[in-house]
């Protein structure tokens, strides 16, 4: 990518920090990184990951699905994310997984029930044969450890974690079902419950299957980041030779070498050299950054034209991609805890479940009939585990993928999306979000006798030589007045300074306000602060030295920015934007979107702890960006939302992806979010209700006078509520 002359537009602003020195200047959110991912291409030869160091403890990761199949895939597949297909392929093997397991535990629950004495008596028939219990005893065995191995060990994770939910619920029921089962297929007398056994765990291997087909993978935020580290340097030794080293044997002090074109390896020091360096990749700003002698270079950061020789300031894990990378995976730690709305209805009838069973142990026990007491606190632990709650919400979840996609929302984290609906505050990252991140031409300026035509034209025929976003946006200002380039010859790029090119016979420059003054030519200064406080970058165009005139350009805020920040008000949700922009600059585009509260100048670490602030006194809070620089932010908000056009970082981080990269997509959220909610209610209420009438009587309650609940009727109604369920489920839509 050629870079180019252009000062940063927070430059001039006057606010006192130097943004040159990165930690002043990182706030800014991005654009859509297009053609910096095409210019990473070929230095990323090091895609085959190191996962050496940086604590990503990656199997905390698997947060879509890590609330309702909890600990299951730590257990099983905690090998999958090494190498490249990481999270993704280890997703796709999950919902295989469940698919095997359904469809195996389908076709063994068939004879399971033919075989069971309930079913046989509520259908009534007989099935006679030599060792038939037996029979029984070994197909259900099978069904109880094969399908329910995931959730036994989704148990077991949220028996350590003291949050029991879906897991323990169904476990409860499950061992229950089959212990007692067995005890009455062999030792005692009672009604055997393999039918039950059987269909609870068919039915819940189908919800988490129908579930997990319909979410994202796991987050693979963490292996994107570590792509971005390079991998080589090249180390300079006393005599100024070049050895070429690992980025992990770099230490303190020692000196390096970047060539043009290069990734920056290591956070540090130039001491030699001037280029341009595109750090829009980490700090989201779209404006490649001016570096000389004495300013800081930033790890992940790509070189420009000029060769800058680096003096190695931090290394490992206080780099500041480490940096982010520990703030990304602390974040998603601490919300992959969170527990959705069938997990804490289940995690009640969980409790409910003991509490009424030992209940019913003991009371039936003092009469004196163990064998009954035991039946009747058995049963109460399996119908307190509906059938119809492993149903109730995954086909919500999966009915509202589906609308989602429809209308270009990817959903990646089922327990964020579902409580979007309560959210008070929407936080935007500006660049690249509010507004679109490529620069368009806003004010042209010429010195009297001269045109607007042909002061662009001048500036058009030279920029067309250059790919830099200045240069892009005057280009195109060209083209859409239809201009005539002039014919361009001996074209320089004069790095930090700008463009200088020969029409004819005079020497055309496009300079930046640091080369006009370096060169002590005058200028309307009074024009040009008002344009620079309004955030715009001002170049000036010399025609053999002498000044034409100034054009002004900044990054165009998007249509749809207008409209959605006014319905996010109407419906009383506070707009916040977070830029790392100058406060001036920041305050104009708000208070032309009429947003309601501007916070300016944040450093891209900052960005979680602002959004942790705004989390306060428990408001729910949705970040909406674009960058790696997001990425910490969209981690730690409730809701993270990730422009479809943004960096992989960020969408790999996010819960909810905007694939069209509109903003308005996220009134679509809150309504899908409203009306999912509104279902799941309804279906926990059909599931849940059944439990809440079945369990008293299955408990003996009214069994004087000769009203008790028999499995077979139990499962009747069972099914009932189940099919009730999944028609209620079909019927979801967006208003």
């Amino acid at each position: 990518m050629d870079k180019h002359h252009h000062e940063n537009h927070n430059h001039h602003k006057h606010s006192g920090h130097d943004h040159h020195n990165h930690k002043e200047h990182m706030g800014h959110e991005h654009h859509n990184g297009s053609e910096n991912h095409e210019h990473h291409e070929h230095h990323n030869q090091h895609e085959h990951m190191e996962h050496g160091h940086h604590n990503h403890e990656q199997h905390e990761h698997h947060r879509d699905h890590n609330q309702q199949h909890n600990g299951h895939e730590h257990h099983n597949h905690s090998h999958a994310h090494h190498g490249h297909g990481g999270h993704g392929g280890h997703h796709e093997h999950m919902v295989e997984d469940f698919k095997k397991r359904f469809w195996i535990s389908l076709v063994l629950a068939i004879p399971v029930s033919y075989l069971s004495p309930m079913i046989q008596m509520l259908i009534g028939y007989e099935v006679n044969f030599t060792g038939d219990t037996l029979v029984l005893f070994i197909l259900s065995t099978i069904v109880f450890f094969y399908g329910g191995k995931p959730f036994l060990l989704g148990a077991w994770d949220e028996l350590k974690g003291k949050s029991p939910g879906m897991m323990m619920l169904i476990t409860l029921a499950i061992v229950a079902a089959y212990v007692y089962s067995t005890l009455t297929a062999f030792f005692i007398e009672g009604s055997d419950f393999f039918f039950e056994l059987a269909t609870l765990i068919v039915i819940m291997l189908l919800g988490h299957w129908i579930e997990m087909k319909s979410l994202m993978g796991a987050s693979k935020a963490l292996e994107e980041l570590i792509k971005l580290m390079p991998k080589e340097a090249h180390k300079l030794d006393e005599s100024g030779n070049i050895i070429e080293v690992t980025v992990e044997d770099l230490q303190p002090g020692d000196r390096i070498l970047v060539k043009s074109g290069e990734k920056i390896p290591i956070d540090g020091e130039i001491y030699e050299g001037e280029s341009t360096v595109d750090e829009s990749m980490l700090t989201g700003e779209s404006v490649p950054v001016e570096k000389g002698p004495g300013m800081e270079a930033i790890g992940g950061a790509v070189n420009g034209d000029g060769v800058l020789k680096i003096k190695v300031s931090k290394t490992g894990n206080d780099t500041y991609l480490s940096q982010v990378i520990k703030l990304v995976s602390d974040a998603e730690k601490t919300k992959s805890k969170a527990q959705g709305f069938a997990d804490i209805a289940a995690k009640w009838l969980f409790y409910v479940a003991v509490v009424v069973g030992i209940i019913t142990f003991a009371v039936w026990w003092t009469t004196g009939d163990v064998d009954f007491a035991l039946e009747r606190m058995v049963t109460v632990l399996i119908i307190a585990c509906p059938h119809a709650l492993g149903l109730a919400t995954p086909l919500v979840t999966s009915r509202s993928t589906a609308i989602a996609a429809k209308n270009g929302l990817l959903i990646r984290n089922r327990i964020a999306f579902e409580s979007a609906f309560k959210l008070d505050r929407v936080v935007f990252d500006k660049t690249g979000t509010l507004t679109e991140g490529n620069f368009g031409v806003t004010d042209v300026h010429p010195i009297e006798g001269i045109s607007e035509e042909e002061l662009l034209k001048l500036a058009y025929s030279v920029e067309t030589q250059s790919d830099h976003p200045i240069a892009k946006g005057i280009v195109k200002e060209g083209k859409e007045r239809n201009l005539q380039p002039y014919d361009v010859r001996d074209y320089q790029n004069l790095t930090g300074k700008g463009l200088v090119a020969k029409i004819g016979e005079d020497e055309i420059a496009v300079i930046s306000p640091g080369a006009m003054r370096a060169n002590k030519i005058s200028f309307d200064e009074k024009t040009y602060d008002q344009l620079a406080l309004q955030g715009k970058t001002v170049v000036f165009v010399l025609k053999n030295n002498i000044l034409q005139g100034m054009i002004a350009l900044a990054d165009i805020i998007r249509e749809s920015s207008y409209k959605v920040i006014k319905e996010l008000s109407d419906l009383g949700i506070e707009t916040v934007m977070m830029t790392g922009d100058n406060s001036r600059v920041a305050n104009y585009v708000g208070e032309k979107l009429g947003i309601s509260k501007v916070i300016a100048e944040v450093l891209p670490h900052e960005k979680s702890n602002n959004v942790k602030y705004l989390k306060q006194d428990g408001k729910k809070v949705a970040m909406i960006g674009d960058g790696i620089n997001d990425a910490p932010a969209l981690a730690e908000a409730d809701l993270g939302i990730a422009i479809g056009a943004g960096t992989d970082v960020a969408i790999e981080t996010a819960d909810v992806v905007l694939v069209n990269s509109n903003p308005v997509d996220i009134l679509s959220i809150l309504k899908l979010s409203k009306a999912s909610r509104r279902k799941m209610v309804q279906n926990l209420g059909w599931a849940a209700g059944y439990n809440i009438l079945a369990i008293p009587l299955a408990a003996g309650v009214l069994y004087s006078i000769g009203i008790v609940i028999t499995p077979a009727v139990g499962a009747a109604i069972m099914s009932l509520s189940t099919i009730i369920c999944a028609i209620n489920a079909q019927l979801l839509k967006i208003d």
